[in-house]
């Protein structure tokens, strides 16, 4: 992680790989622009990959003889794995260096991807896809340290757009990639494609991610580590198994217990520790604050459509994977088109006005789906799907660069940790929310009409609006240092 008086232009990275045929990385003011995109390029196959298996969810239950509502664990297992593993992100990123640790968990992603493949059963995959968590866990917090460590203050908003923009394409052809191999070869050809992907963006990482100056991170938080591991996955696991019959009432009871008792006793352990391995501290930057509390909010719905959109189509409807992909393509569509005007509207609007006419927006149009029929245009589906995309985008621009326009270049690292353990946190507990409605409204019947997606969607819409609050109580001119305004 880069001192807080190093600048990209102070980074002047050798070549960590001895192999003569990789190229050293570009240094200055013009690796600054293009190590955003090397790092989201390498991540933009997690990207595809997670919204590809959302679009194959009702062909995996076929195949693995399965409840669709119970391919929610393909999704979550993978969403535990990087809450669980993603508090060591920052402290090894120190240790090891960010640049290096980043390419060895996109092997480790890659790895993972391959087990996918091999699965031919749900439990085969969901420990697949706990392994590739393991990898993505220390894949987005790192490849945003570089972001936010190389790119110059006045460059940041920038950057993060840049950033952001292959994990807005990987959604947009993510579905209908699914669809076409759904339609013309094996389910396990979403997780294989993935190879040649990855492949790519490790050498685009090499050649432009420059090496970070790193502090002494300091002993590893063992205990905080173990806390903070029993607690995400105690609360996960509860959210997964609440009120759909999965485990009996004693264990829910003691996973409950467990998380009050791991949560009290980290909260104890970090107040009493010089660098825990989630630094709560944080916590006190209210603009930190406001990113991570309200962007919880946002992603529990934000979690929820994934999962419940494919099922909306595709069992409600009785559409096919291909025509479902190509019009769920429209929301990634829409975020894509955000990314060359976001500066200009925060310079203009400011912070606080986009997040908070961003989140009524995205509320109302993440709830819209629910009312999805049959006899729906399908262009009025597009353009709502459009439109909330585009929101949303911005929303979470906006709400992630905000998030360090107080943070120190020597916190960069625990604050990207916590950040991510709190959208992943987020996202898992989106797709149980959503999850536990469905099997609510559609009572013992089974039978997923379209009329039992209407209060799932509405009330994950509701929950987003629950944002607005947090957000009012920003300053009027908060990030105006990092936008010009």
């Amino acid at each position: 992680m880069a001192s807080a008086s190093a600048t990209a232009t102070d980074v002047a990275p050798p070549v960590e790989s001895p192999r003569a045929h990789i190229p050293a990385p570009t240094t200055g003011r013009f690796a600054s622009r293009l190590a955003p995109l090397a790092v989201a390029t390498a991540l933009f196959m997690e990207f595809v990959d997670s919204t590809a298996l959302s679009t194959a969810l009702p062909t995996l239950a076929r195949a693995f003889h399965s409840d669709p509502v119970h391919l929610k664990l393909a999704l979550t297992s993978y969403l535990l794995a990087l809450a669980v593993f993603a508090p060591a992100s920052g402290w090894v990123a120190d240790r090891c260096g960010a640049r290096r640790v980043f390419l060895c968990a996109m092997g480790v992603f890659l790895f993972g991807s391959l087990l996918c493949g091999l699965s031919n059963t749900l439990p085969q995959l969901v420990a697949a896809r706990i392994v590739q968590g393991a990898g993505g866990a220390m894949m987005t917090p790192v490849g945003r340290l570089i972001v936010v460590g190389s790119a110059p203050r006045e460059r940041l908003v920038a950057a993060m757009a840049w950033f952001t923009t292959p994990a807005l394409i990987g959604p947009l052809v993510g579905p209908p990639i699914a669809g076409l191999i759904l339609a013309v070869a094996d389910w396990r050809w979403i997780f294989l494609i993935n190879m040649p992907v990855g492949i790519l963006g490790m050498l685009a990482v090499l050649r432009f991610a420059p090496k970070l100056a790193a502090a002494d991170p300091g002993p590893f938080d063992v205990k905080g580590f173990a806390l903070s591991a029993v607690t995400i996955t105690a609360l996960v696991v509860l959210a997964e198994t609440f009120g759909v019959s999965l485990t009996p009432l004693w264990a829910q009871v003691t996973l409950l217990v467990t998380v009050i008792a791991g949560g009290g006793l980290y909260l104890r352990h970090a107040a009493r520790t010089m660098k825990p391995i989630l630094n709560l501290k944080l916590l006190r930057l209210a603009s930190y604050r406001a990113s991570l509390l309200g962007g919880t909010l946002v992603r529990l719905g934000l979690g929820a459509t994934p999962f419940l959109m494919p099922l909306l189509l595709q069992v409600g409807l009785g559409w096919s994977p291909v025509r479902a992909g190509l019009v769920t393509i429209s929301t990634a569509v829409g975020a894509l088109s955000v990314k060359p005007v976001a500066p200009l509207l925060l310079r203009r609007f400011g912070f606080r006005t986009i997040l908070l006419v961003t989140i009524a927006g995205a509320a109302i149009l993440t709830a819209i789906p629910g009312f999805f029929r049959a006899s729906t245009p399908v262009w009025l589906m597009i353009a709502s799907l459009l439109l909330g995309g585009f929101v949303r985008s911005l929303q979470f621009t906006s709400a992630n660069t905000i998030a360090y326009a107080e943070v120190e270049k020597n916190q960069v690292s625990q604050a990207s940790t916590l950040a991510t353990v709190a959208q992943q946190v987020g996202m898992s507990l989106g797709v149980s929310f959503g999850a536990l409605l469905l099997s609510t409204t559609r009572g013992a019947s089974g039978v997923l009409t379209p009329d039992r997606f209407v209060i799932p969607f509405l009330a994950v819409g509701a929950v987003t609006l629950l944002a607005a609050p947090v957000y009012w109580r920003l300053n009027p001119s908060v990030g105006s240092q990092i936008t010009g305004r």
